[in-house]
């Protein structure tokens, strides 16, 4: 079902987590668990955010940013990243078989947990708090990625997904310039435009038309303002711009991305494909 492909990597698109400017307290920690996650540095990502939680233990969006590096780490490892700059789904599906790491399940599930319980009740404290909302996507949208393309449960994680909008669409309620939440939005879009019509008429997610071009308005405008998801909207719109056969735009968009994560060895092996596509 390829039309669920575009939720890839979601679990990063919520990964920010304070408003229009830094919050004094774990922001430093947060950009700088991002830059190594951005250059596929797990260990190193892990290593910051444990810091991070010893001395905040009620920081939420820390514990939802671990989650986020346990994703990653079994996404990379079944070759799903990789995958996503493919057209054919079939070489998609016959790329590399590989069942989900209970244990890593395990620690991503109680990251998720944990980072939920304490946005909740922080927001229970402060209704308007985008700290707490932008932790309620994110954990949202990891339990998406995770069942979609890891269990193979598409149907299911739409009911992450949409959980992930609709705090999403509350955030940019409360903070129309919280940029990097307009990358959630431009996911839904582009989701909801790639199924088919007719399972359109079952599926609805809160201030979404299922428009392409909207879908790619959002993930521009979060890579020229995103605080902190900036170079991940230029990732996700390479990926779109090879699935919509335009492997030039996607080029420019991963040379930008590797020009500032040179670490990065997918986006190395992506631009080393597209060169030897163009010949």
């Amino acid at each position: 079902m390829h039309f669920f492909r575009p939720l890839a990597l979601l679990a990063v698109a919520a990964a920010g987590g304070c408003a229009a400017q830094p919050a004094a307290n774990g922001s430093d920690a947060i950009q700088r668990a991002l830059g190594r996650l951005y250059n596929f540095d797990f260990a190193g990502t892990h290593a910051i955010l444990d810091r991070q939680i010893a001395e905040n233990p009620n920081d939420s969006l820390a514990y939802g940013m671990r989650a986020c590096a346990y994703l990653f780490t079994e996404l990379d490892r079944l070759s799903i990243l990789e995958a996503e700059f493919l057209s054919d789904d079939d070489r998609i599906i016959d790329k590399k078989k590989g069942k989900p790491d209970p244990n890593l399940k395990k620690s991503l599930m109680d990251a998720l947990e944990t980072a939920r319980s304490l946005a909740l009740a922080k927001l229970d404290r402060e209704p308007r708090n985008t700290d707490a909302l932008f932790t309620l996507c994110l954990v949202s949208g990891v339990q998406t990625d995770y069942a979609a393309l890891v269990e193979k449960r598409q149907f299911f994680s739409l009911v992450f997904a949409k959980q992930s909008q609709k705090y999403a669409v509350r955030l940019l309620k409360e903070n129309p310039k919280f940029y990097d939440a307009y990358l959630t939005a431009g996911v839904s879009e582009y989701l909801l435009g790639s199924m088919p019509f007719f399972l359109r008429w079952f599926v609805h997610f809160e201030q979404v038309q299922g428009n392409k071009a909207k879908a790619i308005e959002n993930l521009e405008l979060v890579g020229r303002s995103g605080l902190y998801l900036r170079p991940f909207a230029k990732i996700l719109l390479a990926i779109i711009y090879m699935r919509e056969k335009q492997p030039q735009k996607s080029e420019a968009l991963l040379k930008e991305y590797y020009v500032e994560f040179p670490e990065n060895r997918l986006v190395r092996n992506e631009l080393a494909r597209i060169a030897q596509f163009k010949r």
